[in-house]
C-alpha cells in the first residue's frame, strides 16, 4: 500500500480508493485546505516587470510616420 504525507499536517496516509479523503489523512485536514483556498491563502508569485519590457506607449519601429 502506498503512504502520502498529508499536504496538510504531513502525517502519512493512504494514497487508496479507501481514503476518500486522499491526499489528506482525514476531512478535518482537507477541510482546513479547503478552507485556505476559499480565503485566497495560497498565492503564486507574480513576476515582476523588468526593464526588458516594451512599454505600451512606446512607438512602433515599422510605423512610417
Amino acid at each position: 500500500m502506498k503512504s502520502v504525507a498529508c499536504p496538510r499536517c504531513g502525517k502519512l496516509s493512504p494514497f487508496t480508493p479507501e481514503n476518500k479523503w486522499r491526499p489528506f489523512c482525514s476531512e478535518r485536514c482537507k477541510m482546513i485546505d479547503l478552507g485556505a483556498w476559499a480565503a485566497e491563502s495560497y498565492r503564486v508569485p507574480a513576476e515582476e516587470k523588468g526593464s526588458e519590457q516594451i512599454s505600451p506607449d512606446a512607438a512602433d519601429p515599422s510605423d512610417d510616420r
